[in-house]
């Protein structure tokens, strides 16, 4: 007799790519759904709650318009470049700090102070130093994204197993190849996730810039939109910032399983 094949677990089912995608769009499109109930069923008026084919109304006229896709891009931008900027430098001095004691000592106390001011602080200073053009607005995201990034990997690889350093060394290892063999792969899960931190900081940080000095983009949507009554546009660039913001963690994720793989 053949051999009878075990009924698949749940934690089979739930490594399907189908039935991942099918279970993470329930939510969503439950939400739709009451959304549209809600909103067209007179229970919440259409100035408080907009109905969703109002919101895509809105989307297709700034499109034709050729600023809605404009205003993705720029935000896109802007978000990319000090995303990179911020998380680089946070790796540097995240790597300082773990692996150098008289890293730590001089530089974590400082660090740590400015990590407490609030993102809208540096909106001001940004602005007198460097003008309302790009540069402060992609510094204020930078900020955003260093300090996860330096806070995590500083704390992962203060944190090394020991016996890991240990076998290390016994085998020769020392300094950068040390690093490179042991402790890098050891922080890789640890430094990936503060990478994906760091990326949604930076979309919180992109509506603190837009909002306060910026005539694109969608934190500048979100703004004008408020300013003249327009609720439509409103849950626009909020949905439009949740689908970008889960995109580019996504794209992350997919970077995460490849590193992950290749040095762990």
């Amino acid at each position: 007799m053949p051999p009878v094949s075990s009924p698949e677990t749940a934690a089979d089912l739930s490594q399907r790519r189908g039935v991942r995608i099918v279970g993470g769009a329930l939510i969503p499109l439950l939400i739709l759904g009451v959304w549209q109930w809600v909103s067209t069923s007179g229970l919440v008026a259409v100035s408080v709650l907009p109905s969703p084919s109002m919101v895509w109304l809105a989307a297709v006229d700034l499109t034709e318009r050729g600023l809605f896709g404009h205003y993705v891009a720029i935000s896109t931008q802007r978000v990319l470049v000090g995303f990179a900027f911020g998380a680089a430098i946070g790796l540097a001095l995240g790597a300082v700090v773990g692996l150098s004691r008289l890293g730590n000592i001089l530089l974590a106390p400082t660090l740590g102070g400015i990590r407490a001011v609030p993102s809208l602080a540096w909106v001001p200073l940004l602005i007198l130093w460097l003008g309302i053009g790009e540069e402060s607005k992609v510094v204020l995201i930078a900020i955003g994204a260093f300090f996860p990034v330096y806070t995590i990997v500083g704390a992962a690889l203060r944190h090394v197993d020991d016996h890991l350093l240990e076998a290390g060394r016994a085998f020769g290892l020392h300094g950068l190849r040390l690093f490179a063999t042991v402790q890098l792969p050891a922080v890789v899960p640890s430094a990936v996730s503060a990478l994906r931190l760091a990326l949604a900081q930076s979309w919180l940080f992109l509506v603190a810039a837009e909002l306060i000095a910026s005539s694109m983009g969608l934190g500048f949507l979100l703004l004008d939109s408020g300013q003249n009554g327009r609720i439509d546009r409103i849950f626009l660039a909020i949905i439009s910032l949740a689908l970008l913001g889960k995109l580019t963690d996504s794209l992350l994720g997919l970077f995460e399983r490849w590193a992950v793989a290749k040095w762990t």
